[in-house]
């Protein structure tokens, strides 16, 4: 199972958490919502959270996307009541007290039992408990422990990217594993391309990767973030260097862009446009698969670019790294390094 081998190794609250929002089911937008909404109650240290009070955020959280994205629902022809509230409120049909009245009674339906699950079961971290017959979840420890993480800043981000990136799917009406995936450098974009040609653009490429990576830099698992300002910003990094391009297939695809730190691209002994040492080629298949595995909308953008199983990848990573040694004339032990790596990560 993806999440299995995402939390593998030494995992984290934050990544319990990520692989809930990273590997779980995306048919519609509650998820996201809750997530979001949570992670905004957080702070107050409340224990107990009423549905009334979780109802203001959640509605709020849906109606934005419904604004960017009128198709927040299933794929079915039951009606859902409060996605139709939504719906209202945004068209002015009714009031806000309305609307949360609605989100209260029929909201919260699946969301609160389903939010924990991954794959065929539930990740061994829950972060709150919701009563039978009690209008009420209560939120435990780990919530309020995930505020205390380095990573926790980074965490609203994530969630976003990811809901923008299946919405963007829904917008233009194709399935989420049909959605091809571009990125934009000098902006550090991921975008698309919709009816006529129309880039449409979807999210930060920081955003839609740190996740997968459990915010650290690819090469030294040091803490990355990926807030604006911050004194750890991230760089998108090629891992196989940009300077290769007229020779390596598909060179600003995802599946050669990593997150890293500065000291380690651009630092003092930094990466530049060097070829990383060949111990992290692995790595890189480790993070694509994350992506692959997780039904990441990118996923098809990924299996277009390197193979449709994973053998196929592995040896098409093998290949390009083969290319690139012999064009850059880097021996088998002489690629790039960092000067330091804690211990690893995924």
């Amino acid at each position: 199972m993806s999440e299995s081998k995402f939390l593998a190794i030494d995992p984290k609250l934050e990544d319990y958490w990520r692989a809930i929002i990273l590997f779980g089911k995306n048919v519609a937008c509650y998820k996201f919502a809750l997530a979001k909404s949570l992670l905004e109650l957080a702070p107050q240290g409340k224990t107990t959270i009423t549905l009334e009070e979780l109802a203001e955020p959640y509605s709020r959280y849906v109606v934005e996307h419904i604004q960017r994205c009128d198709t927040q629902h299933q794929k079915t022809d039951r009606p859902y009541p409060f996605i139709e509230a939504c719906r209202q409120f945004k068209a002015g049909a009714i009031a806000r007290n309305e609307l949360l009245e609605i989100t209260r009674n029929k909201g919260f339906d699946v969301v609160l039992g389903a939010f924990h699950n991954v794959g065929s079961g539930q990740v061994p971290v829950s972060f709150y408990h919701k009563p039978r017959n009690r209008k009420e979840i209560i939120v435990k420890d780990e919530l309020f422990k995930l505020l205390e993480t380095e990573q926790f800043h980074n965490l609203l981000p994530e969630v976003d990217a990811r809901w923008q990136l299946v919405e963007t799917a829904w917008d233009l009406d194709i399935s989420r594993n049909l959605l091809t995936v571009n990125y934009d450098s000098a902006q550090q974009l991921l975008f698309t391309f919709g009816e006529g040609k129309r880039r449409v653009d979807i999210t930060s490429c920081r955003d839609a990767l740190n996740g997968y990576q459990k915010g650290k830099c690819f090469y030294s698992f040091a803490d990355i973030s990926i807030e604006a300002g911050s004194k750890n910003l991230t760089d998108v990094d090629h891992f196989f260097p940009h300077s290769l391009n007229e020779f390596i297939p598909n060179i600003d695809g995802v599946w050669n862009l990593v997150l890293s730190s500065t000291e380690c691209n651009r630092g003092e002994g930094g990466k530049f446009d060097r070829l990383p040492d060949t111990k992290y080629l692995e790595r890189l298949h480790n993070r694509n698969e994350f992506l692959i595995t997780s039904n990441h909308p990118l996923r098809e953008t990924l299996i277009q670019q390197t193979g449709n199983t994973e053998e196929k990848r592995h040896d098409f990573l093998q290949s390009i790294y083969n290319t690139a040694q012999t064009l850059s004339g880097t021996g088998s032990n002489n690629g790039w390094k960092s000067k330091f790596e804690y211990p690893v990560t995924f």
